[in-house]
Formats: C-alpha cells, structure tokens, sequence
C-alpha cells in the first residue's frame, strides 16, 4: 500500500465524499481542515424504519433483556438514541470505531475491533466467540451481507434483529452529475460502503461514472478494493479504516 504524504495535506485536492445524505458535514469541515476541496456525492439515503413503534418496542426490549447488543453503524446509534436512552446492562459491541465513538457520546461502554473494522472483525471479538443459547440484539439497518446474522445463528445464538433505519438509493441532481463531470484528474472518491458504491454506479450516467472511475478511489477495506476494482477503478488506495482521519491520511496518498 502507497504511503500517504506526511503531513497529511490535501493541497487543494477534491475529496469525493459518498457517506449518506445529511451526515457529511463534519468530514467535509476535516477535508477543509487539511487543505481539501470536498464534493458532497451521497450514496445512501436514510430513512426512518416503516412501523415505528414496533421498532422502538423491540429497541426497548432488547436494552432491558438482551446480554450481547451490537450496533452497526453510526446511524444505528443516532436513530437508536432518537427513541431511547441506551442505558442497558446488556455488554455492547459496535463493528468499527466510528460506531464505538457515537455510543461513548451517549455514556455507552462499548467494544469494538480496532484493525479490522468490519463484521469479520467484530467476530473476532473475544464476547462472540461462545454466543450459545446467549440473547443477541443486532441494531442497525436490514440489507447488507448477512454475515453476523448467519454466523451468530450458526453459533446458537437466540438472535433478535432490531432495524432502527433503513437505506434508500440516493437522490442526485444535475448538480451532483455536473460536478462529477468536471472532477479533476487527481481527485480522490472516499468509499466505505458496497451499497453506496452500487448505487452510484446506477444512479450517474455512463459518462458521469466514467470519469469518476478515472480518479482514484480510497477504500475501507479488502472487500470494497475488490469492488471498486469491478466496478471500474483502475486506481485504488486502501485506508486502515474508514474512520474520517484515515480516509483522509490515504487520500493524501499517490497511487503506484
């Protein structure tokens, strides 16, 4: 993996910011911070669950009867702690730091992974390595792999799923398509989602996704490298994580 510059400067870059709607202001001000231009392209939407109050019901519960929570994302966290205090006795796993620093903000102990940031990493965790005949609140969005669902089950977990949110494909504008368009040659697009990056791949038009795939994109992960690679990124840098500070230390980076 290319090293990033050392002082961590972006120099006027555009940095492509694809986390969901309303939730990239505060890494916007980051990429300002270091000397960067950021382009907002969301790649998600979120959205409140349908039956609310089922939802909160189940939320409830699983604080006041679960011994094992695991939150997901951020947005697990704040859709969460919109309906109820997350006070449990209950221990708390959250699958990457982003997620574990949102639950400290609202007096939460909490485990999580530090060098793989995702559920493979949250697995590994010593709290998941007996789950039998254990209650298991999984709090986050329904979608993505299923890999906790199917390997906490296979380990005899009495799993309870409690969707807080759900993700909708997002909604670009000519602004957004103009933007990509124009981006320059050494701009970076920041990915830490398959599903942000799918959607993106639908939603912009084939000349748009063209010349965004002729930047280089800055991943999460292994898995994301891969499908940025399938998608049509030639170029690619991988972060340690997609926490903001490493997302961007790899977006100061150049590509071999």
């Amino acid at each position: 993996m290319p090293q990033a510059c050392s002082n961590g400067q972006l120099h006027g870059r555009q940095i492509v910011i694809t986390r969901p709607a309303g939730t990239a202001a505060t890494f916007a001000r980051q990429v300002r911070a270091r000397g960067g231009m950021p382009l907002l392209l969301p790649g998600l939407a979120l959205r409140p669950v349908d039956d609310a109050d089922q939802a909160r019901g189940q939320l409830r519960e699983a604080l006041h009867a679960d011994e094992l929570l695991l939150f997901t994302s951020p947005a697990a966290v704040r859709f969460a702690a919109a309906w109820e205090p997350l006070h449990t006795h209950a221990t708390v796993l959250a699958v990457g730091q982003g997620t574990a620093a949102a639950l400290r903000r609202h007096g939460v102990t909490v485990q999580a992974p530090t060098r793989h940031q995702d559920s493979e990493g949250l697995l590994d965790l010593p709290a998941l390595h007996d789950v039998r005949r254990r209650r298991v609140a999984l709090i986050g969005a329904p979608g993505g792999r299923g890999l906790l669902q199917q390997r906490l089950r296979d380990g005899g977990a009495r799993l309870r799923e409690v969707w807080v949110y759900r993700r909708a494909a997002p909604r670009l504008d000519r602004r957004h398509v103009d933007a990509v368009r124009q981006l320059r040659p050494d701009a970076r697009v920041l990915l830490s989602s398959a599903q942000a990056l799918a959607n993106l791949r639908h939603a912009l038009p084939p000349q748009a996704w063209s010349r965004l795939c002729a930047v280089v994109a800055v991943v999460s992960s292994e898995r994301l490298e891969e499908a940025a690679r399938d998608a049509g990124f030639h170029q690619v840098l991988r972060a340690a994580s997609a926490m903001p500070a490493d997302l961007l230390a790899a977006a100061a980076g150049t590509p071999p």
